[in-house]
C-alpha cells in the first residue's frame, strides 16, 4: 500500500516540474554509457518493468525482501546493484526494491535532506488531513517507499479519496491533472492488465465464486498480509482494510468486498 503513496509524492514532484517520467539514468553507478541499466526510465520503474534481477519472495529469510528491509541500511542500493534479468519494458514482474529505487530518485530532486524529509508531511500528510501518518526512512535517509507507511484506516481512506476524487482536495488540485489517469493506464505487460502504476487494477479473482463482481473500475493499493484500500469510483466509494491475514487463511478480497461494494448504489442511480 504504501508504493501507491510514494506513487502521489512523485505526483507532486512532476507537478513541482522537478521529476518527469521518462527520465533515466535513475542512479549513480548507472550513469556508466555501457550499464545497461542506464536505459531504465522512471516510468518503467512505477510500472515494475525495468527488468532488473528480483526475488520478491517474503518467505526466504535470507532472500532479497528480507535483506532490503531489515539488514541493509540501504534499500535503494540494494536494490540497484541487481543486474538487469530482461530488457527494460518487457517483462511486467512486481519488484519492491524498484520503489525504494524511486524513492531515492525523488530524494535527489532535494538540494537539502532535511526537505525531502518534510516533503511528505508538508505536501501529502496535512494537506489530506493524515495526522497518524508515518514515512519511515532507512539508515541512509532515504524512505522505504515498498513498505513503511504507518498510518490509521481512516487516514489511509484519505489517501484513498485523493484518487478517488482525481487528484483534488477541497477545491484544490494536489496531484498534477492527468496524474491519476496517468497511473490507472494499464501496464501493457501486466498480462491481466492488472497493474498500472504503482497501484493495482484488478484483484486476483475468488477462489469462492458465485458473488457480485467488483465493478471493473475499482482499483486497488495492496497490503502484503490483504491490507487494501479498494476505491471504487462508480460507487463513490473508498474501503479500507488493516487486518493482517497470513497465507492460508481464510480471507479472500474479492469474495469479501464484492457484497459491500453492491451494497452502494452506482452513482447514476443514487443520482436518480
Amino acid at each position: 500500500m504504501t508504493k501507491t503513496a510514494i506513487n502521489a509524492l512523485v505526483g507532486l514532484r512532476v507537478g513541482d516540474g522537478r521529476m518527469v517520467v521518462s527520465e533515466n539514468a535513475l542512479m549513480p553507478e548507472w550513469h556508466d554509457g555501457n550499464d545497461r541499466r542506464r536505459a531504465i526510465t522512471l516510468d518503467e520503474m512505477m510500472r515494475m518493468t525495468s527488468g532488473l534481477v528480483r526475488n520478491e519472495s517474503y518467505d526466504d529469510d535470507f532472500g532479497d525482501v528480507a535483506q532490503m528491509l531489515f539488514v541493509e541500511g540501504d534499500a535503494a542500493a540494494f536494490a540497484a546493484s541487481k543486474q538487469l534479468q530482461d530488457t527494460p519494458g518487457t517483462v511486467w514482474a512486481p519488484f519492491s526494491g524498484a520503489t525504494n529505487i524511486i524513492s531515492h530518485v525523488l530524494r535527489e530532486t532535494f538540494a537539502d535532506p532535511r526537505d525531502y524529509l518534510r516533503y511528505p508531511r508538508e505536501r501529502l500528510f496535512a494537506p489530506l488531513g493524515m495526522q497518524s501518518a508515518v514515512l519511515e526512512p532507512d539508515a541512509s535517509g532515504t524512505f522505504v517507499g515498498s513498505s513503511f507507511l504507518y498510518a490509521s484506516a481512516r487516514d489511509w481512506a484519505r489517501l484513498g479519496l485523493l484518487f478517488l476524487r482525481d487528484g483534488l482536495w477541497d477545491g484544490e488540485q494536489l496531484l498534477p491533472e492527468g496524474w491519476v489517469d496517468y497511473s490507472l493506464t494499464p501496464t501493457k505487460e501486466a498480462p491481466q492488465q492488472e497493474y498500472g502504476a504503482q497501484i493495482w487494477l484488478k484483484l486476483p479473482e475468488s477462489a469462492a465464486g458465485g458473488e457480485p463482481p467488483i465493478p471493473t473500475d475499482a482499483f486497488y493499493m495492496l497490503g502484503h498480509d490483504k491490507q487494501i484500500v479498494a476505491i471504487v469510483p462508480s460507487r463513490d466509494l473508498v474501503i479500507v482494510r488493516l487486518g493482517l491475514t497470513r497465507k492460508g487463511a481464510d480471507w479472500d478480497s474479492a469474495r469479501e468486498l464484492a457484497p459491500l461494494v453492491k451494497a452502494f448504489p452506482a452513482i447514476d442511480a443514487k443520482r436518480n
